[in-house]
């Protein structure tokens, strides 16, 4: 693990050289935040037709009304209904918090095969530039990837740059489930990825989990999710080190965790920017989240793990080659994220990630960052390893699930 040198010339040396950054990217690049775009999206025309439409002489119910009583209006209807409605209108039912898991499964695979045909179509447009087909033709292939075998979608929306939740595991039996949330530059393009890279991506991460979960307690039912479902930053840019994507990516974050079926106990896994937006959800998180585990992080907007004001056990881990441990841990004017959770005095359980390699080496088989985070999930608080050889994120540990 880094170490830390808290004295007041280093910590005024980092905040000068983050302002300076800060200034150069204004003046070289630009204000890159993301901007709507004005032209409705499948998913916002979808929208307006559920608005208009009835079921059984009724109005459909508002895709923004809460979980519960979204729960309430599928339970009414009889399972022919419900299905005509997630073949109607897939793109709402999909990523409706409330909806029955396996109806968005449904859903999401309908409008996954919509947008391949669409994209398709789209490889064949001669309006289209070069580099125009060449982005269709790579998002037809993440589209067929993701309708092989019986893979499990909980959201997608193909809109811009797209969204999407995948779901390893049977989520309705599950005692304890883990949610992967990932970092800048997630995507639909980046949602997997093949070769070395593959644990570096939000479903390679996903599924890693889950082996080292099983691998940990094989008796034990376990859920991963790779929850890819909010409008991360491209690059470290300006996006990167303001919170606003992570206020918005949070609010998304609570409501899914809000509709999550069963009473299990969640973990909550961030990755890089990532964990600025756990940080954000933190005050608002369900009881159930019992863990938020953070790697690589820049910092949870908060100046210690009390001010983030949950009840979840805070777990903090980073590599000695991350190249995070350089970027300055400051907040001036709403730039930059606050302390780093792994300094000491942050107050998170400091954890071993011996064996990662650099910035995106957390979920890599054989380290001890993926044996950790696998312990965590499955609730094996005391096989995890400490980064100190103090036990000191032993301490008060309560909850040990049995095996």
């Amino acid at each position: 693990m880094t170490s830390f040198d808290s004295s007041p010339t280093l910590t005024a040396w980092r905040a000068l050289l983050a302002i300076a950054v800060v200034f150069v990217m204004l003046a070289t690049s630009g204000w890159t935040a993301v901007r709507q775009q004005h032209s409705a999206s499948p998913r916002e025309t979808a929208l307006a037709s559920w608005a208009k439409d009835r079921i059984a002489g009724h109005s459909l119910p508002d895709v923004g009304a809460p979980a519960y009583r979204l729960a309430h209006f599928f339970a009414t209807l009889t399972a022919g209904q419900q299905v005509a409605l997630a073949d109607k209108y897939p793109l709402v039912v999909g990523n409706l918090d409330g909806a029955p898991v396996t109806l968005r499964y449904r859903a999401n695979r309908h409008a996954l095969t919509e947008a391949e045909s669409a994209e398709e179509q789209r490889t064949l447009d001669v309006r289209l530039s070069p580099d125009g087909r060449h982005q269709a033709a790579l998002r037809l292939e993440r589209f067929r990837s993701m309708l092989a075998g019986d893979r499990q979608f909980l959201s997608f929306d193909p809109s811009g740059r797209g969204r999407a939740a995948e779901v390893i595991g049977d989520l309705d039996r599950a005692e304890r489930v883990s949610v992967v949330v990932p970092g800048v530059d997630t995507n639909l393009l980046t949602l997997e990825r093949t070769g070395v890279k593959k644990n570096a991506a939000p479903v390679g991460m996903a599924q890693s989990l889950y082996a080292a979960e099983r691998s940990a307690r094989p008796g034990s039912r376990t859920a991963v999710i790779a929850w890819a479902d909010y409008t991360a930053p491209v690059g470290i840019g300006m996006d990167a080190m303001l919170g606003g994507l992570a206020t918005e990516g949070a609010g998304r974050l609570n409501d899914f965790l809000d509709a999550l079926p069963g009473t299990s106990d969640v973990s909550l896994f961030c990755h890089s920017y990532g964990s600025v937006l756990c940080g954000v959800a933190a005050q608002g998180l369900p009881s159930r989240v019992s863990d938020i585990a953070v790697a690589g992080s820049p910092g949870m907007r908060a100046d210690n793990a009390r001010a983030l004001h949950t009840r979840a056990t805070v777990w903090a881990m980073r590599d000695g080659d991350d190249w995070i441990a350089d970027v300055p841990n400051m907040a001036v004017g709403g730039l930059g994220h606050g302390a780093d959770p792994v300094d000491p005095a942050f107050g998170a359980r400091i954890v071993s990630a011996s064996g990662a390699i650099g910035h995106s080496g957390y979920f890599e088989p054989g380290t001890e960052s993926l044996s950790n985070f696998a312990a965590i999930g499955v609730g094996a608080y005391n096989s995890v390893t400490c980064a100190g050889t103090d036990g000191a994120c032993h301490r008060e540990i309560s909850g040990e699930t049995e095996a």
